[in-house]
């Protein structure tokens, strides 16, 4: 990895927890590469979720992918892992190099246009252990992405995610903090968002 790339790194966060985002973590041309493949070679799905007791379809497509043995629940849906794919193996070799850990699965989310979004929540189930370690990677759109103190529900956090970038969440993060992807209407082109998780 280019020395640059570490001089650019930082902890958005202002305390308690770790959001360290890395742009330009893939090159442009990677990026485009891996956006084309993911968009063609993922068995994409939108499947509905409960949401304060309703059945509702969820604003975005979405996919699973992992270890065999490693299935995952949230909002009332339990997700049964596909194989991995060439793509997302190159992908996550690349970021355990930074991050640490071993992943074991990977939630993908296609984001058609702006209209799509995802809502505020925390990656703190159970399964994902005390302190989770969430790498998520983004292609395509640059789309703006938000933390939110979860306790005061006040302290806002922005940042955009660009094409091909990696942000790193670990530490005390998923405790203090919660996130989202919210609309921007604006915005027409197609985002892809693969969050890489260890399931204990």
């Amino acid at each position: 990895m280019q020395q640059s790339l570490f001089n650019r790194v930082q902890n958005i966060l202002p305390y308690k927890g770790e959001a360290i985002f890395y742009p330009g973590f893939f090159s442009a041309a990677e990026s485009d590469e891996y956006l084309i493949r993911l968009t063609n070679e993922i068995n994409w799905k939108q499947e509905p979720i409960k949401m304060f007791g309703k059945e509702v379809m969820q604003p975005r497509l979405t996919a699973w992918h992992g270890d065999a043995a490693k299935p995952y629940s949230y909002s009332g849906i339990t997700m049964q892992p596909q194989n991995w794919t060439n793509a997302l193996l190159e992908i996550k070799e690349k970021i355990e190099l930074i991050a640490g850990v071993s992943f074991t699965s990977a939630l993908l989310n296609f984001y058609r246009d702006g209209k799509d979004s995802m809502g505020w929540h925390r990656d703190n189930e159970k399964e994902l252990g005390l302190n989770p370690v969430i790498g998520s990677v983004s292609f395509g759109a640059e789309r703006p992405f938000q933390f939110r103190n979860y306790a005061n529900k006040e302290e806002v956090v922005s940042i955009n995610l660009t094409h091909g970038s990696f942000l790193l969440m670990k530490g005390e993060t998923q405790h203090y903090w919660e996130h989202r992807l919210p609309k921007a209407n604006k915005i027409n082109g197609k985002r892809i968002n693969i969050t890489f998780r260890a399931i204990l």
